[in-house]
Formats: structure tokens, sequence, C-alpha cells
């Protein structure tokens, strides 16, 4: 079980994508701006954000980072504009997902990243006996 941020200026939107996480078992915190966001990480502590890239108050780089200001929390952006936010991100998330994003996906990715960062090593590594 994981402290994900997830970050999205739709409601539904981020509803969705929280209902996700959590059914994967995870403990989620929706935020509904980029400045929303900022402030949740900068007086919590989560092991993964999930983010869309353009936000109505500021695009989704600001929240990028702010998460990875001192901290090798994986970020993960989830828009309809991947080309774009992948070209304007410094420094870059983690991965980048097409909306809609497949919600197995979605868990998969998460987990996958959330183990790698606690020690694991990454999928192609793994000795499967």
């Amino acid at each position: 079980m994981a402290r994900i941020l997830c970050v999205d200026d739709e409601i539904p939107v981020v509803t969705l994508k929280c209902a996700i996480l959590e059914g994967a078992g995870h403990i989620v915190t929706a935020a509904i701006s980029a400045r929303d966001a900022i402030e949740k990480l900068q007086i919590n502590s989560y092991d993964a954000v999930v983010t869309d890239w353009r936000l109505g108050d500021a695009s989704g780089r600001a929240v990028v980072q702010a998460a990875k200001n001192n901290s090798t929390v994986p970020v993960v952006v989830v828009t309809a504009y991947v080309r774009e936010a992948y070209e304007a991100a410094e420094p870059f998330a983690d991965l980048y997902l097409e909306k809609p994003v497949n919600p197995e996906e979605l868990i998969i990715i998460v987990n996958e990243l959330l183990k790698h960062r606690n020690g694991s090593p990454p999928p192609e590594t793994q000795d499967i006996r």
C-alpha cells in the first residue's frame, strides 16, 4: 500500500483515477489544481504522484518539479498532450501515458514504479525462478 497524490483539474477524472488507485489498495489524496498539489507536496510525503499535464492554474510541469524537488518519488503524467508534456518537462516525469488510460495499465505502471523505488530491480532484470 502506497500514499499517492492524484492531480487533475477535472473533478470527475480525478475522482475516477483515485477510485482506480484505491481499488488497487493505495491511499490516495486528490488535488484539483497545480497549486493544491504543490501545497500538499510541501506538507505531506507521497510514494508516487499521478498528474494531468494541462491544469487550470498551471501546467503539470510545476507539479512534476515540486514532486522531484529533493525526492525520488515516481511521477506519472496522464494527459491527452503527451508530446507537449514530454517536450516541455524538466525535470522529466518517470512516465507519460495518453488519456484515456486503461485502468489496469495505470495500476501496473504505478505498482512497478513503486517496486523499483523501494529497491526491487526493474521487471526486465528480475530473476523469475
